[in-house]
């Protein structure tokens, strides 16, 4: 080999690692930027959940200041005392929000499963037209079906379903239901069909395989419908606010609504508002944290066929 080959080949290696010791140094200054983009974002979206917390600490008068302040200068609960005594009680709303939520949930599962279980394994004729056409109640705004179902409510059934968890959660279901039955639909498909056929092989009912063999299957979709069927019943303001005219049977929201009278200072009570923003936002916080794991792969099989 002669002495330029041998030069030729050491100039290439000399090059290669410097482009590769440049490559690392590329990659590794592009990692802390990423590093400090996400926690830049995190940082914008924690700011707002802690001024809110912030402001709900402060006394009446600096939580009216002018200018306003960031942090309180002085910790106080006056806020969630005044909240605790509202009207008919802080509690009272919190039960009705709880138990309209929970039931909201049950009623939406109890609808979507075998709905979805039927539109994904049964041969129904015209299956496909049938599932756009359930599919179609999204393009609806919801607020356009509150004065029917009032009506439907007060009037139109047996029994009056207004001032009654039972009649909000129908409508809170109402408005879930087209997303949670393509969820479900959609995630009863992707069940390999060897289960079903063999699940119907040892003597399974139609009820059987659902219960026994997808359900366990889809327990991420599950968790998923729950979730937004949750959020969705527990932030809802305007069907609350239609639907209920007394005040024993409001939820948070509407409080958190009513909540904005004259204090002594005069303007809004903001301390008792950030207070019950405070309380509101703490169970969806936690739901969505002990459940995320399910949510985001349930999310993803009902969205990818």
């Amino acid at each position: 080999m002669s002495s330029e080959s041998v030069g030729a080949a050491g100039t290439t290696r000399t090059r290669s690692r410097e482009g590769s010791r440049l490559g690392r140094m590329v990659s590794g200054r592009n990692r802390y930027l990423v590093a400090a983009l996400c926690l830049f974002l995190c940082a914008l979206m924690v700011a707002p959940l802690v001024l809110t917390v912030a402001a709900s600490l402060k006394t009446t008068a600096e939580a009216a200041a002018q200018p306003p302040t960031y942090f309180p200068h002085e910790l106080s609960l006056d806020s969630y005392a005044r909240l605790w005594d509202y009207q008919a009680g802080l509690l009272a709303y919190l039960g009705n929000s709880v138990w309209t939520a929970l039931l909201t949930i049950v009623i939406a599962l109890g609808l979507t499963l075998p709905a979805g279980f039927a539109l994904a394994r049964f041969p129904i004729p015209f299956k496909e037209g049938l599932f756009v056409f359930l599919l179609l109640a999204l393009i609806i705004p919801y607020q356009a079906l509150l004065t029917p179902m009032f009506l439907l409510f007060a009037q139109g059934l047996p029994i009056k379903l207004t001032n009654t968890i039972l009649g909000l959660a129908i409508l809170h279901t109402t408005i879930q239901l087209p997303f949670s039955l393509y969820i479900m639909r959609n995630s009863f498909e992707a069940v390999p069909r060897e289960l079903e056929e063999a699940a119907y092989i040892d003597g399974g009912s139609p009820l059987q395989v659902l219960i026994r063999v997808f359900m366990p299957a889809v327990v991420p979709a599950i968790v998923t419908v729950a979730l937004f069927a949750f959020i969705t019943s527990w932030n809802e303001l305007l069907g609350s606010l239609v639907i209920n005219s007394k005040e024993s049977a409001f939820t948070l929201p509407v409080i958190l609504a009513a909540a904005r009278t004259q204090t002594s200072l005069g303007g809004t009570d903001w301390g008792m508002l950030q207070a019950g923003i405070t309380i509101s936002i703490i169970p969806c916080i936690l739901v969505y944290v002990l459940l995320q794991k399910y949510y985001v792969s349930g999310l993803l099989s009902g969205a990818v066929k």
